[in-house]
């Protein structure tokens, strides 16, 4: 039988960092409290989350690879919501910070995670955030929970 090698969801004892766009704040606030519930019920204290607000989605990757590198922090979890308007402006941004965050987190000695939406309108973002379509939030921060494990099993120290 292959070995098989999987992270557990468990916070306890572990610091993480969220970076968070200011941008669509309406959004990124109800992204933040589902990371920060997630983060709480899965045994992470309060004292050992840091919230870091940055001016836009645009300024997460940057952000992001500060406190990925400052040391102190188990993982890093990134929350902005880019929401297409009339202009071509939102493809450039989506994919900036999209490349950006991976290249961070391909980097990286923790995870770096990518909780931002990239949506049509208004409400597909409201919908993400915590109505019809659950809270990509929370979902970032499951999933970097479970990479923190899983990182500390594989070993290594990343690049």
């Amino acid at each position: 039988m292959a070995k098989v090698i999987e992270g557990i969801i468990s916070g306890r004892g572990k610091k993480f960092a969220i970076a968070l766009s200011r941008t669509n704040e309406f959004v990124t606030r109800r992204l933040l409290d589902g990371a920060l519930d997630t983060l709480k019920r899965h045994e992470v204290a309060e004292d050992d989350v840091t919230v870091v607000y940055c001016p836009g989605s645009f300024e997460l990757p940057p952000v992001a690879k500060r406190l990925a590198s400052a040391g102190g922090f188990d993982g890093v979890i990134c929350l902005g919501a880019v929401i297409r308007g009339d202009t071509p402006h939102f493809q450039y941004i989506a994919a900036e910070v999209a490349k950006g965050v991976a290249a961070v987190a391909f980097e990286a000695a923790v995870p770096v995670v990518f909780g931002v939406l990239t949506t049509d309108t208004l409400e597909q973002a409201v919908e993400r955030a915590g109505s019809k379509a659950g809270n990509k939030g929370r979902e970032a921060a499951l999933a970097t929970l479970e990479l923190v494990d899983l990182y500390g099993k594989l070993g290594g120290k990343g690049k």
